[in-house]
């Protein structure tokens, strides 16, 4: 059985139902080989899965699998080529399930950015002066700057909704504020890599169709801890990337099919002329596809369910409530410790398991280099969320951020907060 897959075997080891809880984070963290990492004597913790998780086996194993047996270019009359072709349809079936979307609306690409770059561009053709894109000060750059370019090459203009820095959540009155009858595309993220916070994607997307605009969510830090709905968001692009939920390093963009086919995105002319391709520039990753589509069926498989997307649904919900216990025992504790402030909502309101922090007189980079010594695996900084990092007044030290992701215990939480006490 490879690892990490729930099989009926595993279900009666542990005493599962079809409708029981998924498999223990032991059982979970045996399928990560990184995990058995030392570093100066301690076991390593890797708090680091805001900026990229670490990568469990069936996914190394499905990349190794395409790059041994089946590597060739696409669309050509020989086996592996046919069997490449394949791998790509099956993956587009995958992530169309992850995100409840058609296949024929998944689009690869290298990563997050680029994709948006590129939707940016096909957009570029098509606004002028009199247009207007909204962003967010809660936002990701790579949910900014490719925006801020229409503005440099075709006079558009970019309106930022407000954070309201002391609950770390976006200001609603002045989001309506700054929508108005020549909004275009409002770009949000569904989820703060910086502190935390989830952003009502549905409420942005309603009050944005109101005006006649479009609505593009970057939902790269929301998908590895909450199911992804493109239908119920009723959003009409969509980006994440599949190394923030233990794939490889690639993107994928959803987009509307009707969008897609529409779009006159950058091409070459002999490049197929039909959703999704005609959004995808060059050859592409192709075991980082197969890659993409082993994450989405290795959280699939720790919960039970008759279908991949009951499963996701199962595993989900539970991996939700994993992360809050995680997450509030680490503010509790964080915020008793003397010296650190933390940032963001608390536990109990729309957030993931990540928390941002800072202690006095001690610059962010310190607090990680002091902390990795310890064994633990935190990032530091901005996390290219400038803009947040400024509203809260830590430019330009920066944050420190811990996240919790599927493999994390409560001991590694625990021995964190021991490691910030000492310092």
């Amino acid at each position: 059985m490879p690892p990490g897959l729930m099989s009926t075997t595993l279900r009666k080891q542990y005493g599962f139902s079809r409708t029981e809880m998924m498999i223990p984070v032991e059982e979970i963290r045996r399928c990560f080989p990184a995990l058995t990492r030392t570093h100066h004597g301690y076991p390593v913790a890797y708090f680091d899965g805001p900026g990229g998780t670490q990568v469990p086996q069936p996914v190394v194993e499905a990349m190794n699998d395409y790059l041994y047996h089946h590597n060739a270019n696409t669309h050509w009359a020989y086996p592996s080529s046919e069997e490449t072709d394949a791998i790509i349809d099956s993956a587009r079936n995958v992530l169309a399930e992850f995100l409840n979307a058609s296949p024929a609306e998944i689009v690869f690409g290298a990563n997050m950015t680029s994709l948006t770059f590129h939707l940016a561009r096909a957009l570029n053709r098509g606004y002028g002066p009199d247009d207007e894109i909204v962003v967010t000060e809660l936002d990701h750059h790579a949910n900014i700057a490719p925006w801020r370019t229409l503005e440099k090459e075709r006079g558009v203009k970019v309106r930022m909704v407000k954070m309201i820095p002391e609950m770390g959540e976006l200001d609603w009155d002045d989001f309506s504020r700054q929508l108005t009858r020549h909004t275009k595309l409002v770009a949000v993220g569904a989820a703060s890599n910086a502190i935390g916070t989830i952003n009502d994607v549905k409420r942005a997307g309603e009050m944005a169709h109101y005006v006649g605009a479009r609505v593009f969510v970057d939902a790269v830090h929301y998908a590895p801890h909450q199911l992804i709905d493109v239908r119920d968001w009723n959003c009409d692009f969509l980006a994440c990337s599949a190394y923030k939920f233990y794939g490889p390093h690639i993107g994928i963009l959803w987009g509307r099919r009707d969008l897609l086919e529409s779009f006159d995105f950058p091409k070459l002319i002999p490049a197929p002329d039909s959703a999704p391709e005609r959004a995808e520039t060059g050859t592409q990753n192709h075991e980082g596809i197969a890659g993409a589509a082993a994450a989405v069926d290795f959280l699939a498989s720790l919960a039970p369910g008759s279908t991949r997307r009951e499963r996701l649904h199962a595993a989900f919900q539970q991996l939700h409530q994993r992360g809050d216990e995680l997450v509030t025992e680490l503010w509790n504790e964080l915020q008793q410790i003397q010296r650190v402030r933390l940032y963001g909502p608390p536990p109990g309101t729309a957030r993931t398991p990540t928390i941002a922090f800072t202690m006095d007189e001690m610059p962010s980079i310190e607090v990680a280099k002091k902390l990795a010594e310890r064994g633990f695996f935190l990032s530091h900084g901005d996390f290219y969320a400038m803009t947040v990092v400024e509203r809260l007044g830590q430019a330009p030290q920066g944050l420190v951020r811990a996240g919790c992701n599927c493999y994390t215990t409560m001991e590694e939480v625990n021995r964190l907060l021991t490691g910030v006490r000492e310092l």
